[in-house]
């Protein structure tokens, strides 16, 4: 036994000595030690102000003054790390063995500076090592060093990348826990960041592989408050990712302003509220691939895939499907009504926010069941969405609208304010569909082809529609006007209910400053035809529009024209008979006759024979050549 305590006390005094020989060196030998140590393995230069006190407690260890290592000689004078202060354990135990284990560093308001240059290179990734320096063991290298844990508090990170703008982080608090022993460590950051605070847990399943570069298992997790992001794959330090990607965002807006994003108040539709999953991949060079997306916006559902730039502005390619897509927002409504407004408070003049349209690039193809766009309800649609510099183009090819077909363009500018355009072609179009979603007019119907060119400008619905441009055409087939009797109205002139059927609609019109003017319009009855003429306020939801009627003759009648005056509000109109109109129209009518009586006399008194296709006047004047021919005969003394 004595000898086994003899043992025990001379290892005991041969640790203390070991201790005491540590704790007794000047501190400025102790910082140099240190400063080559870290300078062998980065072969950057360090350096301690103040030089390094040795504590005993908690830890054994170090603790700096303030400290800074140099950056890459090709990342300017700025050095890459700063800190206040460094604490440092180390197991002495292992020390003693020839190993370096460090159980903790903790650095005090360190401040990071990370870049990468044109080849992708980053200040990060340390050169050669510096020539042997003291410290170093007799082999010529420094002994291997582990590290159980780092703290970083209050930190600040500054990156760079080549031909970008610089990001910055900060404040930040870091722990990274690799115990003695294992291959996985675990990660923690809180990072304070605009108007919140990001919280960011992850699980590196090869600590040392990863460090070394290479792609290994990784599962992390972020919150910023109600706003949450899962992964489940693989990534490197150099930023390679590739994994199932999961987020929850219940408020983009309150998100994006806690990042200090510039404020968009999205469209409720296209992700006010918003949850996405997708298999995705991220390359250095800032490129995002997703595949097997199924993502919730608001209340409209997609699946697809994309391709995502982010090196700059965001460029979005991608190919989308989805059900029945609620887009009502677009159309100026507020929680899903109709953009269009009531024909009581005239159209909406809640200003219109376009800020999403300057958020990214895209080149985007759609295929939906059904799409309400706040103005009007399309079914089934296929459509191309190019994006770029705040000018949306939709270019639908074909989408079912009002129970027909619906081709063309559709174009919204919010560039210099904001415009929008329009170039459609229409055939089998329910006009009852039509007009309801249109302009609130759900009195006519009947199958119709159409073609409509319009341009309006303005922050509202209401100052878009006030100043539309453009030109149209509109052919209906056999249909049903409901609410009122034309035939009554144009044999008695009684303004009553009742429903008018008539055979076919056709005319063109122009659209100018908001009022639609049209000249004709032809509306053939079974017993009279309808000409009409007049402007309809688009923007002004009014109209002026005189329709004149013309009785078909027969052999009771000799036709009539009645016309009559449809004037004031879309939703309650005046209509009355327009008897200038008629007096004008009577005494066209009978100038007609006159002339056609008096045109029957002459060809009667002259004793002319009118042939197939020749008018009177054409009859008259052969009529008096040939008299003129015969009288020059006889005064030359011809027969």
């Amino acid at each position: 036994m004595r000898w086994i305590f003899r043992i025990i006390g001379v290892v005991f005094i041969a640790a203390a000595v070991a201790v005491a020989g540590v704790l007794f060196l000047p501190s400025q030998q102790i910082a140099r030690i240190a400063a080559d140590q870290i300078e062998a393995r980065t072969g950057r230069a360090v350096s301690f102000e103040g030089g390094v006190s040795v504590s005993v407690w908690p830890v054994l260890g170090a603790e700096t003054g303030p400290v800074t290592l140099a950056n890459a000689d090709w990342a300017g004078k700025d050095p890459m790390l700063r800190a206040e202060s460094l604490s440092i354990g180390i197991d002495t135990r292992a020390l003693l063995s020839g190993t370096v284990r460090v159980t903790r560093i903790v650095a005090k308001s360190p401040e990071l500076m990370l870049e990468t240059r044109a080849d992708g290179q980053g200040n990060w990734v340390f050169g050669e090592a510096a020539p042997a320096a003291s410290g170093e063991t007799a082999g010529g290298t420094a002994p291997p060093a582990t590290l159980e844990r780092l703290e970083l508090s209050g930190a600040r990170l500054r990156y760079s990348a080549a031909g970008a703008a610089p990001v910055a982080l900060g404040p930040l608090d870091l722990v990274l826990d690799w115990p003695q022993g294992q291959t996985a460590a675990d990660l923690s950051v809180r990072l304070a960041h605009g108007g919140g605070a990001i919280d960011l847990t992850a699980r590196i399943t090869a600590m040392e592989e990863m460090l070394a570069g290479k792609v290994v298992p990784l599962t992390a997790s972020a919150r910023l408050g109600a706003a949450a992001l899962t992964f489940d794959g693989r990534a490197s330090i150099a930023g390679e990712v590739a994994g199932r990607v999961q987020a929850d965002s219940p408020d983009t807006g309150a998100l994006m302003a806690a990042l200090g994003l510039a404020a968009a108040d999205l469209p409720r539709g296209l992700g006010r509220a918003a949850k996405v999953s997708a298999q995705a991949t991220y390359t250095t060079d800032g490129r995002l691939s997703l595949r097997e997306i199924a993502a919730v916006l608001d209340q409209n559902s997609f699946t697809g895939a994309a391709d995502i730039d982010l090196s700059g502005k965001p460029r979005v390619v991608a190919e989308l499907s989805a059900g029945a897509l609620d887009l009502s927002a677009l159309g100026g409504a507020d929680g899903g009504g109709s953009g269009a407004g009531s024909s009581d408070s005239g159209w909406s003049k809640t200003p219109i926010d376009v800020s999403a349209l300057g958020l990214a690039d895209a080149s985007v193809t759609l295929k939906a069941d059904s799409i309400d766009t706040g103005i009007t309800q399309l079914g089934a649609t296929r459509a191309k969405l190019a994006l770029e510099r705040s000018r949306a183009v939709v270019t639908l090819s074909p989408a079912t609208a009002f129970g027909g077909s619906l081709r063309g363009e559709f174009v919204a500018n919010g560039r210099k304010g904001f415009s929008v355009r329009g170039d459609l072609k229409a055939e089998g179009i329910d006009m009852t569909a039509l007009l309801t979603d249109l302009v609130g007019i759900d009195r006519f119907s009947g199958a119709a082809e159409a073609e409509l060119a319009f341009l309006g400008s303005g922050a509202s619905v209401d100052a878009i529609m006030r100043s539309l441009s453009g030109t149209g055409r509109l052919d209906v087939g056999r249909g049903v006007i409901s609410g009122i009797d034309l035939d009554k109205l144009f044999r008695s002139g009684a303004v009553t209910g009742g429903t008018t059927v008539f055979d076919s609609l056709k005319g063109s019109f122009t659209i100018t400053g908001g009022n639609l003017q049209n000249d004709d319009l032809a509306l053939l009855l079974s017993s009279f035809r309808v000409n009409g003429a007049g402007r309809i306020g688009l923007g002004a939801q009014d109209l002026d529009y005189l329709v004149t009627p013309l009785a078909f003759e027969s052999e009771d009648s000799a036709g009539l024209q009645v016309p009559v005056r449809f004037t004031g509000p879309w939703n309650s109109p005046r209509i009355r008979p327009d008897l200038d109109a008629a007096s004008k129209a009577r005494l066209e009518e009978e100038k007609d006759k006159l002339e056609e009586k008096a045109k029957k006399a002459l060809q009667d008194k002259l004793n002319l024979t009118i042939e197939e296709g020749q008018s009177t006047e054409e009859a008259i004047k052969d009529r008096l050549e040939d008299e003129a021919a015969k009288q020059l005969k006889k005064l030359f003394g011809n027969n």
